[in-house]
């Protein structure tokens, strides 16, 4: 099971069967250029692997261009 916290929703998801940051963003239908990914205060790419018991802060970002 990883947990996921969303922000700045402040919602928090429990999702099983995700192996990779990429499937965690697919579920919560995010690209990898709509949000950030961090575990332990290191900032995760969408190929990083991913193991039971990570807890993740998913920030959706904005382009202000």
């Amino acid at each position: 099971m990883i947990t996921v916290k969303l922000e700045p929703d402040g919602k928090v998801i429990e999702m099983s069967d995700t192996r990779s940051v990429h499937a965690v963003l697919n579920k919560l239908q995010l690209r990898s250029t709509m949000a950030i990914v961090v575990r332990d205060g290191e900032l995760l790419t969408p190929d990083r692997m991913l193991k039971n018991g990570d807890a993740l802060m998913v920030r959706k970002v904005t382009s202000a261009g």
